[in-house]
């Protein structure tokens, strides 16, 4: 069971991976760096601060607090990030410590208790709240380039007013077990 809930947490990961990318190819270079007002987060913003969010919780997460004492929270929230290129280096390096550190966790780890700024979860708990986490702000990411795009936006996932066609083709397959991620990872 441990292994199939590795594998799940691999493919969400990997899908909402999967989605920000989508969401800030759409995006111009200057679109990822706006903050609408000072209390508006720009993606680049956003990305930067999953970067260090992932490094903090990810590095050396079985025997150290996810909460490092090297990072700089409150930095991660300056928009000073300059190009796309540093952007995308800070998302590949974050999503990399990730997944390089879910690839390491065995059978007998997920009870296992670690600890973010000294409470203790279980790991299993752990990536569960970072799942959720990082679904959150790729889901900003996604939305604010949906706002951008408006009109010219190619869908991420079922387009609007495709659900018919889309489940159409879907109940025209024979039953079986997919996941949506995996079929969603080839495209």
């Amino acid at each position: 069971m441990a292994i199939q809930y590795l594998k799940s947490a691999d493919r969400q990961f990997q899908m909402y991976k999967k989605l920000g990318e989508g969401a800030m190819a759409q995006m111009t270079d200057e679109q990822l760096f706006i903050m609408p007002n000072e209390e508006s987060n720009s993606v680049a913003i956003i990305v930067k601060h999953l970067w260090g969010n992932m490094l903090s919780r990810w590095t050396d997460f079985l025997t150290t607090d996810g909460e490092k004492e090297w990072r700089q929270r409150d930095a991660e929230f300056e928009n000073d990030i300059n190009t796309r290129e540093a952007l995308m280096q800070k998302w590949e390096e974050g999503w990399q410590c990730l997944f390089n550190a879910l690839g390491s966790i065995t059978d007998d780890d997920l009870e296992r208790i670690i600890y973010i700024r000294n409470e203790g979860h279980t790991i299993l708990e752990a990536t569960n709240r970072q799942i959720a986490h990082y679904a959150y702000h790729v889901g900003q990411i996604v939305y604010i380039a949906k706002m951008f795009k408006n009109d010219g936006w190619n869908s991420l996932s079922i387009p609007r007013n495709k659900s018919n066609e889309y489940n159409n083709k879907k109940f025209s397959e024979e039953k079986g077990t997919r996941h949506f991620t995996d079929e969603w990872l080839k495209k």
